[in-house]
């Protein structure tokens, strides 16, 4: 990620969010990815705010704060979390709620 990139983070992150919010959000990820097994492990217990998912709400609500050109640098790593995280969870035969239209994520399953 450019030095460009990291300081429209931090203005958004200033302005909009919180300190630390994306590096937050990428490690909560990166955390979940590490895990052993095929699919991602459901959570014994609903966290919320802690969960994977809140993890890449956190990313969408940076990206459409921020500018053209590091909404492109940080969507190149976006795309390859989005990927792995299909790959690791299920789609869920249910209807998707329409408040969460757009939030693709928070419609998948994660292994019990």
């Amino acid at each position: 990620m450019s030095a460009r990139t990291r300081a429209a983070i931090r203005r958004v992150e200033d302005e909009r969010m919180w300190p630390n919010a994306v590096a937050d959000a990428l490690r909560r990820i990166e955390w979940a990815f590490e895990q052993p097994g095929t699919y991602l492990a459901a959570s014994e217990v609903d966290s919320p705010g802690l969960e994977v998912e809140d993890a890449r709400d956190d990313l969408a609500e940076a990206m459409r704060r921020l500018p053209p050109g590091a909404r492109r640098d940080l969507g190149r790593l976006i795309d390859r979390i989005d990927d792995e995280f299909e790959r690791r969870t299920l789609p869920n035969p249910a209807p998707m709620s329409r408040r969460l239209v757009g939030c693709w994520w928070w419609s998948r399953i994660r292994d019990r």
